[in-house]
């Protein structure tokens, strides 16, 4: 089978691509910076939001990726703000692709809180979804809370924190709970995706088999760090304009990333079933065997100052 990996520079995408090869698939790849991958995969160039070379990309395949996420900063007047590049970009893979006759769209989103209210963040990816899955009804739409893994710019983030700050200071929305996910069995699932015919047109919540507040989370990352950082519980005090800009600067990232992600902490983001696991028979890793799995692979080519 032809399959086409849009973002395949991307920590998924690339991690991806060697394992549908290794399944017997025809894999081409797509992305704004060709150069940027090191695989033995053919990357074409293309923008899936001005729609430059998704036609070409497209040529006699019949499953898509969509692993595309717009958080670069906004150009007032030019590339809008990140929730309208997504739409678009979404509309223009979906015209593509029922153009060239593509079979299915299988997109890796972001779980969305219980009681629907999603941060601006999570309901872009919950938008996105809705139009794959309405313009190639046989595609599939996995959601996935922190995926803990050497290159998720989520879990390196809470890395670069433990890292760097001598107390972690944590607000209110610690108490609320998650279900991070192993970076392998993400992976997993996404390659099962592209063929299990029980998984057409249906959104399915991946999760790993632990439940943690946001601090055990951190904690036990802390934990397998072997660093000594006390915990300063904050009360109920909740400040995520300040605080994502602070926690933006200390771990050296953009606040386009961090403040949509921590915009997302505000209520537990937990799997609305298991039928993601009925349906993939995904065996999974527990969460300190992730942690370790992750932190492994990051010293493998980069030191952690604080290990």
């Amino acid at each position: 089978m032809r399959i086409l990996v849009t973002g395949i520079t991307g920590y998924v995408g690339a991690a991806l691509a060697p394992r549908l090869q290794r399944d017997g698939h025809d894999v081409v790849g797509l992305a704004r910076r060709p150069e940027r991958s090191a695989l033995d995969v053919p990357v074409l160039q293309g923008d899936a939001v001005t729609r430059a070379g998704l036609e070409e990309a497209m040529d006699d395949v019949e499953v898509v990726y969509y692993l595309i996420h717009s958080m670069e900063p906004a150009v007032p007047g030019a590339n809008g703000t990140f929730g309208e590049r997504e739409r678009r970009a979404a509309e223009n893979v979906v015209a593509a692709a029922r153009a060239a006759g593509v079979r299915r769209i299988v997109y890796l989103g972001g779980l969305v809180p219980d009681l629907g209210a999603a941060s601006e963040h999570l309901a872009s990816r919950l938008a996105v979804e809705q139009a794959l899955l309405a313009g190639v009804p046989d595609s599939v739409a996995l959601r996935a809370s922190i995926v803990i893994g050497a290159r998720s710019r989520s879990f390196r983030f809470l890395v670069r924190l433990i890292e760097r700050l001598p107390v972690l200071a944590l607000p209110g929305w610690r108490v609320n709970r998650t279900a991070p996910i192993d970076g392998r069995d993400v992976i997993e699932y996404l390659a099962r995706a592209a063929t299990e015919p029980a998984a057409a047109g249906l959104s399915l919540d991946l999760a790993g088999p632990d439940v943690v507040t946001y601090q055990a989370l951190i904690e036990r990352i802390r934990d397998a760090m072997l660093v000594g950082r006390p915990s300063l519980e904050l009360g109920r005090l909740t400040m995520t304009a300040i605080e994502s800009r602070v926690a933006a600067a200390v771990a050296g990232e953009t606040h386009e990333l961090i403040g949509p992600l921590m915009e997302g902490l505000h209520g537990d983001l937990l799997p609305r079933d298991d039928r993601a696991q009925e349906i993939f028979g995904v065996r999974r890793h527990r969460l300190d065997a992730a942690i370790e799995r992750a932190l492994r692979d990051w010293e493998a080519t980069e030191p952690l100052r604080a290990r």
